[in-house]
């Protein structure tokens, strides 16, 4: 399990795939999606730039990140 850490209000779900490696480009992260391999907070996510917030778990194909605020950084 990753752990993004999120500065901003929100990051659009192409960028944070693209961010944590589970994409190599926007193209492949919007391949990922529009074939329903990405789960956010469980459901699966059809929405390309959905706003992910923190607390949010997001899951790729077994490989799973958590996004955390600046300040709850700990691992």
């Amino acid at each position: 399990m990753k752990t993004f850490t999120l500065k901003e209000e929100y990051i659009q779900l192409d960028k944070l795939l693209k961010s944590v490696k589970l994409a190599n480009s926007g193209g492949t992260a919007h391949m990922l999606v529009d074939d329903g391999l990405v789960k956010v907070n469980g459901f699966v996510e059809s929405r390309r730039r959905a706003k992910i917030r923190v607390g949010d778990s997001i899951d790729v194909q077994g490989s799973k990140v958590i996004v955390v605020a600046d300040d709850e950084v700990g691992d």
